[in-house]
């Protein structure tokens, strides 16, 4: 697995852009992934380290860098963005992570995911909104990949709101922070839900679990 950081200038007009409109940011991370201009992008996960309610309002007016974290499968070439000069700070490139050293069972892990907790019911799903469903849903979560949460806050929510650019329908996603610890119980089911993220909405920036071990 690859990890790369990129820190974005709020200041440059396509990073403002793409700060403020998250299917916005997927199109131009997803450039890092694709083999030609025909094919589709490699998969990848992503996520802003952000403060409450960067996409509410649609546009981005913050002064301050944001950083953008890439967890991929393939190595990203960044060089795409060679065509926005300024677009970031800085980036830090395809970081490997060797899964079988970091992941062992009974070890214990610090964590962030930035999810979008659903409930599906008589076949239709629904957002999860209260702070006690929310938490319960990221139990589920451990229960069904292999770890096991020892302890968990729910950190900043907020509703989502992206136009599809094909369709140009509004969606409207409900987002929550979720940081503490747990426990790895079966290895290679949390190895697979580390690869393939966590909930819906995951070209949104969404479902990505980040892990650092307690020594």
């Amino acid at each position: 697995m690859y990890l790369s950081k990129l820190t974005l200038d709020p200041r440059h007009s396509q990073a403002r852009c793409d700060l403020g409109d998250a299917y916005q940011m997927h199109r131009t991370l997803a450039r890092a992934f694709a083999p030609n201009v025909v094919s589709p992008p490699h998969r990848f996960l992503w996520r802003l380290e952000r403060r409450t309610g960067l996409w509410s309002s649609g546009a981005y007016s913050g002064a301050l860098p944001s950083v953008v974290l890439i967890q991929s499968a393939q190595i990203a070439d960044w060089s795409v963005l060679d065509s926005h000069p300024g677009y970031a700070e800085d980036i830090r490139p395809n970081k490997l992570l060797d899964l079988d050293v970091l992941l062992q069972a009974g070890a214990r892990y610090r964590f962030r995911l930035l999810a979008n907790p659903t409930v599906t019911r008589a076949g239709k799903r629904y957002g999860l909104t209260r702070e006690e469903d929310q938490l319960a849903w990221m139990v589920r979560q451990g229960e069904r990949h292999g770890f096991s949460v020892l302890g968990c806050v729910r950190g900043a929510e907020e509703r989502l709101q992206v136009r599809q650019g094909r369709t140009g329908n509004r969606i409207t996603v409900h987002t929550a922070l979720f940081d503490g610890m747990l426990q790895a119980d079966c290895v290679e089911t949390l190895r697979e839900g580390l690869s393939n993220g966590f909930g819906h909405a995951r070209a949104l920036g969404l479902g990505m679990l980040s892990l650092a071990r307690i020594a």
